[in-house]
C-alpha cells in the first residue's frame, strides 16, 4: 500500500510511527483541512445545502472501496497458488497462449523474461508509430508479457497506483465511462493521482487481450482487450492485467470511451500544463482518435451509433447520429486538434481540426430542431426526446479552456429546455434532472435508464449551467439531489448516493462513484489558474488549413459523400464505407 512508502512494511514499526504521526500531527492536520475548507464555507454567495454536499460526496474517495499501492508489481507468498502456478513446470508457455478460455487471475501471473531480444511490450514501442499507423493485430497479449503499467515509475512524479470500484453493487475497477463524471474530484484534489490513473488508460489503449468472452446482451463473444479501444474498466479481479470486467456488451464498439479519454487527457493536460505528461500520453491519444475512424461509415467526420446500447447508458439503444456520442466526439476532435498543436504536430492539429468542421456542420443538420438536440438522428419513437447530458461534449471544452463547439444561443437554448422540461417538470425541480423527457413533457419511459435520474449527471448538467452564466438553473437542478438524497425529507441516501432513482425514488446502486462530479460544479466556479489565467486566444485558428480543403468542407456539407479508400489509413482500423 502507498504509505509504505513512508513508514515501511514492518507490521509494528509501520503500525506505532503512523499511530505516533497521527496523535503528534492531528491538530496541524485540522488546521490544513480548516484553510481548504473555509474558503468555501465562508463564501456568502454559495447555498448552504451545496457546501455540504460538496464536501460529503467526497466519501466516495474512502468508501468506494479505494486502494493506493506503492505502484510495484504484486508479491505472492511461496505458499500461494499463484506463486506455485509460476514456478511449476506445468501449463507451459505455448499452452497458455493456445488457450482461448479465460483464466482464473491466480493463473496469469508469469515471469515476463521470454520475450524475443529481451524487447518489453510498452508503449515506448509504438510511440514511434505515432497514430494510426499501428503494428498489424498479429497476436494476443501473452499471459508471460510483463505489463508496464503494473511497473513503478521512479522519480518525483511517482504517486503509487490508484483504484476505486463503480460502486459496491458494480465491482469494477475505475471504471472510465464514470470516472469521466467523477475525476473533477481527484483532478481538483488530487492531481497527481488523477494524472496516474490517465497514464494507466494511456498505457491500455495500446495494448490488445485476445483471450474469448462471452457478452450478455447478446450471447456473441468476442476478444477481451481490442487494441485502440479505451477499456471500460481496470478489471476486477486481477486489476491492470484481466481488464474489461464488464462483460454484458462488447465495449469495443461503444461509441462514447474512446472520446472520454480523448477529453480527459486534454483536460487534465491544461489544467496541470505538464508537458511530460502531454507527450507521453499523446501516441494512446493519436491511437484512440484513429480506432473511431471506422465508426464514421459515411466518412462526413462524425461517427454513428450502432442501434444497440453503445455508451454509458446501456440499456438505451442508439440509432445513428446522437447528441450524447456525437457532441463527445466533436468535443474530442477539438481537444486532440488543440493538444496537437500545443505539442507541435501540425500534421495531426490540421487533420483534427478539419475533421471537426466536416462533422460539426452534419451534427447541427441532422440534431438541432430550433431549441435543443434531438436524441438521435433515427426514427424511433424516442428519436426527439430531450436527453439531459446532450451536451457533455460542450461541458468538457468549457471545463478545459476550450472554444464553445456550438453558438453560444444554441448551448443556452438548449440547457434552458433541459431546465424547463427534464428539471422542473419532475417534482417541481426536487429530485434532480430525468435522463429523458418527450417533447410533450412526460418523462421518456423507452427504458429505465431513460426514465431514471442520476445523480452524476444531474451535477455535471449543473455545472454546465454554471458553466454557461446559469447559475440560477443550475443551483436548482442539483439543489435537488440534495433534497431527494441528502436532506432529513429526502429518501436517506446520505453517504451511500446511489447511481440513480425513478421519480418515486426507488434507487439503483447505492454507494456510487459518479455523484463525485458535483466537483465538476466546483471547477466551473473556481478554474484551476492553468485555465482561468490561460491567454484568450482560440488555437483552433491557429491551426492552418489549405483553402481548397476549407472549400472542400463547405461543399460536403451535409450530403452522403462518395466512399474513399483513403479515409482511413490505418490497415489496423478498416472502414466499412
Amino acid at each position: 500500500r502507498r504509505y509504505t512508502e513512508f513508514y515501511g512494511t514492518s507490521e509494528r514499526s509501520s503500525s506505532i510511527n503512523l499511530v505516533h504521526d497521527a496523535l503528534t500531527k492531528y491538530r496541524l492536520w485540522e488546521e490544513e483541512i480548516e484553510k481548504w475548507q473555509d474558503p468555501i464555507l465562508k463564501d456568502e454567495k454559495l447555498p448552504e445545502w451545496y457546501k455540504f454536499t460538496l464536501f460529503n460526496e467526497l466519501y466516495f474517495l474512502v468508501a468506494g472501496g479505494t486502494v493506493w499501492t506503492d505502484g510495484q508489481p504484486p508479491a505472492f507468498s511461496e505458499t500461494s497458488p499463484a506463486y506455485q502456478h509460476k514456478h511449476s513446470k506445468k501449463g507451459t508457455k505455448s499452452e497458455s497462449v493456445k488457450d482461448n478460455h479465460v483464466k482464473p487471475a491466480a493463473e496469469q501471473v508469469n515471469d515476463g523474461d521470454d520475450l524475443p531480444n529481451g524487447e518489453e511490450r510498452s508503449v515506448s514501442m509504438y510511440a514511434a508509430v505515432h497514430g494510426s499507423q499501428m503494428p498489424e493485430q498479429t497476436s494476443g497479449l501473452r499471459s508471460q508479457e510483463p505489463i508496464p503499467y503494473l511497473l513503478s515509475k521512479d522519480g518525483p512524479e511517482n504517486v503509487g497506483k490508484f483504484l476505486y470500484l463503480e460502486g459496491v453493487e458494480y465491482i469494477m475497477w475505475n471504471t472510465y465511462d464514470v470516472h469521466f463524471y467523477a475525476s473533477f474530484a481527484l483532478l481538483d484534489l488530487f492531481p497527481k493521482i488523477e494524472l496516474s490513473i490517465q497514464r494507466d488508460f494511456a498505457d491500455a489503449v495500446l495494448y490488445e487481450d485476445r483471450r474469448r468472452v462471452k457478452f450478455l446482451a447478446d450471447g456473441t463473444s468476442g476478444i477481451r482487450k481490442v487494441k485502440g479501444a479505451v477499456p471500460h474498466d481496470l478489471g476486477t479481479h486481477d486489476p491492470w492485467h484481466e481488464m474489461n470486467a464488464y462483460n454484458i456488451h462488447d465495449t469495443s464498439k461503444w461509441k462514447d470511451l474512446n472520446p472520454k479519454f480523448v477529453l480527459q487527457v486534454y483536460r487534465d493536460f491544461a489544467a496541470t500544463g505538464d508537458m511530460t505528461f502531454g507527450r507521453d500520453v499523446w501516441p494512446a491519444v493519436c491511437a484512440a482518435m484513429d480506432y473511431m475512424d471506422q465508426f464514421d461509415r459515411d466518412c462526413d467526420g462524425l461517427i454513428e451509433n450502432d442501434g444497440f446500447p453503445d455508451q454509458t447508458y446501456d440499456a438505451w439503444t442508439v440509432h445513428g447520429i446522437s447528441a450524447y456520442c456525437g457532441g463527445l466526439w466533436l468535443a474530442a476532435l477539438q481537444a486532440a486538434a488543440t493538444m496537437a498543436h500545443r505539442l507541435g504536430d501540425r500534421p495531426y492539429a490540421e487533420k483534427y481540426k478539419l475533421k471537426f468542421m466536416k462533422a460539426k456542420a452534419v451534427y447541427e443538420a441532422k440534431l438541432w430542431n430550433g431549441s435543443y438536440f434531438n436524441y438521435d438522428s433515427g426514427t424511433s419513437s424516442n428519436s426527439r426526446s430531450i436527453q439531459a447530458d446532450q451536451l457533455a461534449g460542450q461541458w468538457y471544452a468549457a471545463s478545459s479552456g476550450l472554444p464553445p463547439i456550438f453558438d453560444e444561443h444554441k448551448i443556452r437554448s438548449a440547457l434552458q429546455k433541459i431546465f424547463e422540461f427534464n428539471v422542473m417538470k419532475v417534482k417541481g425541480g426536487r429530485m434532480g434532472a430525468v435522463n429523458g423527457m418527450t417533447p410533450k413533457g412526460k418523462v421518456d419511459e423507452t427504458c429505465m435508464q431513460s426514465r431514471e435520474i442520476w445523480t452524476g449527471v444531474t451535477y455535471g448538467v449543473a455545472a454546465n449551467m454554471l458553466l454557461h452564466g446559469m447559475e440560477h438553473q443550475g443551483f436548482i437542478t442539483a439543489e435537488g439531489i440534495f433534497l431527494a438524497g441528502w436532506s432529513e425529507d429526502g429518501y436517506g441516501y446520505w453517504f451511500q448516493t446511489p447511481e440513480g432513482w425513478t421519480t418515486d425514488g426507488h434507487y439503483r446502486s447505492l454507494v456510487y462513484m459518479r455523484p463525485l462530479a458535483i466537483w465538476a460544479m466546483q471547477w466551473a466556479l473556481s478554474p484551476p489558474k492553468a485555465i482561468l489565467e490561460a491567454p484568450k486566444v482560440n488555437l483552433m485558428d491557429r491551426i492552418h488549413i489549405s483553402p481548397q480543403a476549407v472549400r472542400a468542407v463547405g461543399e460536403i456539407g451535409v450530403r452522403k459523400i462518395a466512399p474513399d479508400n483513403r479515409c482511413i489509413p490505418s490497415s489496423t482500423f478498416q472502414c466499412e464505407c
